[in-house]
This record gives structure tokens, C-alpha cells and sequence, in this order.
């Protein structure tokens, strides 16, 4: 058990030990509106789309009523 310990640690150094140098390039984009297809990151695309889902799921939960 300690061999593999040891074995999964050398391991692990060796493939931090072959990381590159960290590209520091950012593309900052702020066009902002939703200009590129940004549509998804846009929060009240995510608000809604979670009052939808809570909506459905109190419909269905609730049910037809004649049990």
C-alpha cells in the first residue's frame, strides 16, 4: 500500500514537473449585449429559465387532483 502511495506521488510530480509556462494571454470581450452568440451567459436568460423550470415542476408535482 505504501509503494503505491508512493508510486501515485512520483506520478503526480512528474506531470506537474511538465506543465508549461502559464499563458497569461486574456481576450477580454466587452462588446456586452449579446452580439456572438453570448446569449447564455446573459442572467436574465438564467432567471427565467429557473422560474420556468420551478413553474413545470409545481404543475407536475401538483398534480390532476382526482386520486
Amino acid at each position: 500500500m505504501l509503494a503505491l502511495a508512493v508510486m501515485a506521488n512520483f506520478a503526480v510530480i512528474l506531470v506537474k514537473a511538465q506543465e508549461s509556462a502559464p499563458d497569461l494571454k486574456v481576450d477580454v470581450n466587452t462588446d456586452g449585449g449579446m452580439a456572438g452568440g453570448n446569449w447564455m451567459s446573459n442572467p436574465l436568460i438564467w432567471v427565467i429559465g429557473a422560474l420556468v423550470l420551478i413553474v413545470l415542476i409545481a404543475i407536475v408535482a401538483r398534480g390532476n387532483g382526482n386520486k
